[in-house]
């Protein structure tokens, strides 16, 4: 009989890699990152990645996996994934997946559509279409292509734009029409639970003051290193991610360091917004509270 690996979901700043941490006081286990952005190098500071001595005291896998200037899919995620979970499994240990990119879990779970590789000469075509006209534009140009798409992605979306229209390019059929065919065979059964707090209010203050204290610990310094280290640009993936895009901005002369604040802690709440609608969608996620107790006894492990 397949052995069980688990998943812990939740919006940014909910308390899923404390609760880890404290399951792992009680249970042989290791986790594996469901963070889009922990699979960077040197970015550290803004995704909140766990410490050092945590990661001593706690096996973690998938963080620090490529350079900041490199991709990296959901794809190439659920295969490093499903590799790191059966390794796990395979010296008797408890894998916990845990995370809040609901993407990733999505392919997880649910398996991946057969989609075409990305094609780097498209993409600078399309940056440089945005540069000229703007994101909203193109998300018109995808409005009249794959309508459906366009009713998922905000105007201001540029990556998922980029994609949508890509897919376009590459195949000539609308991403939409590729979606949801997927077929999922993993080699474990997958348990998952999900930290959806009730208190909106203060799940907003957490991330206000996780920002703040984002800053006091050099997040700009950090972005600042990134720059002089790899060929990036407002437009790399790793750049494009919450924080630090509102970072790149500021050391762009863009915004000043109150429109930094404000902005990145605006754009932390409208993704934690996003992540609690992708939760309610996910039927089979049992929901739970941030208390390693009741998690315990719900894990059977």
């Amino acid at each position: 009989m397949p052995r069980t690996a688990y998943a812990l979901l939740g919006p940014t700043a909910s308390g899923k890699s404390g609760l880890a941490l404290a399951l792992a006081a009680r249970l042989p286990l290791e986790v594996v990152s469901m963070d889009s952005a922990q699979v960077y190098r040197g970015m550290d500071i803004g995704t909140a990645k766990p410490s050092a001595a945590e990661r001593a005291r706690v096996p973690h896998h998938l963080i620090d996996v490529v350079a900041p200037d490199q991709g990296y899919s959901s794809g190439r995620w659920r295969s490093d994934a499903v590799r790191a979970v059966v390794d796990i499994l395979r010296r008797d240990r408890v894998p916990l997946l845990v995370g809040g990119t609901m993407l990733y879990y999505r392919a997880l779970a649910r398996g991946l559509d057969v989609l075409p590789q990305s094609s780097p000469e498209i993409r600078k075509q399309l940056d440089e279409q945005a540069a000229r006209r703007g994101w909203p534009a193109l998300h018109a140009e995808l409005a009249g292509i794959d309508p459906k798409a366009a009713l998922r992605i905000a105007p201001n979306d540029a990556q998922r734009i980029q994609r949508a229209l890509e897919v376009w390019r590459l195949t000539g059929k609308p991403l939409s029409a590729l979606q949801g065919v997927a077929k999922n065979e993993l080699p474990f059964r997958l348990k998952a639970f999900a930290i959806v707090p009730e208190d909106r209010a203060e799940l907003q203050r957490r991330i206000a003051e996780r920002f703040q204290a984002m800053l006091r610990a050099g997040l700009v310094e950090e972005v600042r290193s990134l720059r002089m280290k790899h060929r990036l640009s407002a437009s790399t993936p790793s750049m494009r991610s919450v924080g630090y895009r509102q970072v790149w901005q500021y050391l762009e002369g863009e915004i000043d360091e109150a429109g930094l604040a404000s902005r990145a802690v605006a754009a932390t709440r409208q993704l934690a917004k996003r992540q609690l609608t992708w939760l309610r969608s996910f039927g089979e996620l049992e929901r739970i509270e941030p208390d390693a107790d009741r998690l315990f006894s719900r894990l059977g492990a």
